[in-house]
């Protein structure tokens, strides 16, 4: 779904900075695995990057266009990722100017697809379950 190319040191920073802010349970579980190379290259490909194309896009693409983006990008998000995440969407930090025009039911979906097929175990449960690199 790469449509354009955004500075993946920008976002990185953006994720970095929210993790600093997150609820202690979610900032444990997300900075443990924020360390792990291969789950913050699949974050930042397969879910922040995607996220950040869907902003920027859903400001111009018609709705057709990006109901089908929004559909193709199947993905699965576990509560500490959709509280790093969310932001992005709602304009917070960095990435305020590319929000600016996002119109809000397209934000609205956006937000919808952050708490959809959650998994069932939580981050502070003990046995929570591991993320899949989707």
């Amino acid at each position: 779904m790469k449509l354009f190319s955004f500075p993946l040191a920008t976002l990185e920073k953006a994720i970095h900075k929210r993790v600093l802010t997150l609820p202690s349970p979610h900032r444990e579980w997300f900075s443990e695995r924020w360390a792990q190379k291969p789950y913050k290259k699949a974050f930042v490909e397969n879910k922040a990057m995607p996220l950040v194309t869907l902003v920027s896009k859903g400001k111009t693409l018609d709705d057709a266009e990006f109901a089908e983006l929004l559909q193709d990008w199947d993905v699965q998000f576990y509560d500490a990722e959709e509280q790093v995440l969310r932001p992005l969407i709602q304009g917070d930090g960095l990435l305020q100017l590319m929000q600016k025009n996002l119109p809000p039911e397209r934000a609205q979906a956006l937000l919808a697809k952050l708490t959809e097929r959650r998994p069932s175990a939580t981050p502070s449960s003990p046995q929570a379950a591991e993320p899949t690199i989707d």
